[in-house]
Parts: structure tokens; sequence; C-alpha cells
């Protein structure tokens, strides 16, 4: 069952949550330095498989931990440049072949190459990710980003309440 959920990803309760990533070994911004950071291991072998050449896109490789699996998948070649389209799909196409042979039960994605990727969530991502997953007959939490919670205006509350107080 697909369901579009509004909280933090790290929250959910699927068994594997699903980590954005580049080909080239870099977590720098967004969910994948948050997943860097919590799990600093995964980031080593990470960038290991990424200097050799084996994660590449169209694949996804699964770091297990103890409580939640780890399925990074990456929607960029390089972190400066912009996600594709065309890398989402084969993505997907590569969950929907292997999710039954990997064991996974439930899965939590963020809204794949939006933000910092520059995907249009509504026009492109949404009806892709919805094209293979909807039809799993496993839980699939798709997490919505809320940008407003990350504006400039809500991030110094010191600077909030001078402006209430004038």
């Amino acid at each position: 069952m697909l369901m579009y959920v509004d909280t933090n990803l790290f929250e959910s309760p699927a068994q594997v949550l699903v980590n954005t990533v580049n080909t080239v070994g870099v977590m720098g911004k967004g969910i994948a330095l948050q997943f860097k950071k919590l799990y600093p291991a995964m980031f080593k072998e990470y960038q290991h498989l990424c200097e050799t050449g084996e994660l590449t896109v169209g694949k996804l490789w699964i770091y297990k931990t103890n409580n939640k699996w780890i399925l990074n998948f990456p929607t960029k070649t390089d972190w400066r440049q912009k996600s594709k389209l065309e890398y989402i799909e084969q993505g997907l196409q590569k969950f929907v072949e292997t999710y039954k042979e990997r064991g996974i039960e439930s899965i939590a994605f963020p809204q794949l190459g939006v933000g910092n990727g520059g995907l249009d969530w509504d026009r492109e991502v949404k009806p892709l990710m919805e094209k293979y997953l909807r039809k799993l007959p496993i839980d699939v939490y798709i997490h919505i980003y809320r940008q407003a919670r990350n504006l400039p205006e809500f991030s110094n509350v010191g600077e909030i309440q001078s402006a209430l107080l004038s």
C-alpha cells in the first residue's frame, strides 16, 4: 500500500529507509548528510563502492543495521549536478525487480530528486513514483518534505522575537 506521510523520514516505522545519493562518494547536503551523520560506517562503505565504481545509477545498495536497513539510491552522478528523471526511473525499476529477493517488507522514500536534486515533485517525480510503487504488496511510505519549515524566516528565533517586539 502506498501512503503519503508528513513526518520525518527517520521516524518512519518502515523496515528500510531510502537515502538519495550520488555516485562520486559525497554526502554533503540534504538527507544524505543526515544519513552520513547517523551512519558513519555506512558512509565509509558507500565511499569505497563509489571509488571502485560498484555503485552506479540504476544500482541500489542496502546497508543493514540491527534497527533499520538503508537503501542507497543514486539519483545523480555528481553532487554538483541535478538529479535526472531517467536515473530515478532506473532505480525504481531495479527496486521493483529486487525488493522480494532482498527481503524488503516495508520501505520509506523521500521525494526522490526533489530539493537539492532540482526535479519537480508534482509534474515529474510523483507520477513516476506512483507508477512503480502503487501496486506493490508492501507498505511504501513517501515522506513529504515541507519547505516552509526550513525557510530563513523560521530559522532564527532571536530575529523573530525582535521583530515581534518592535
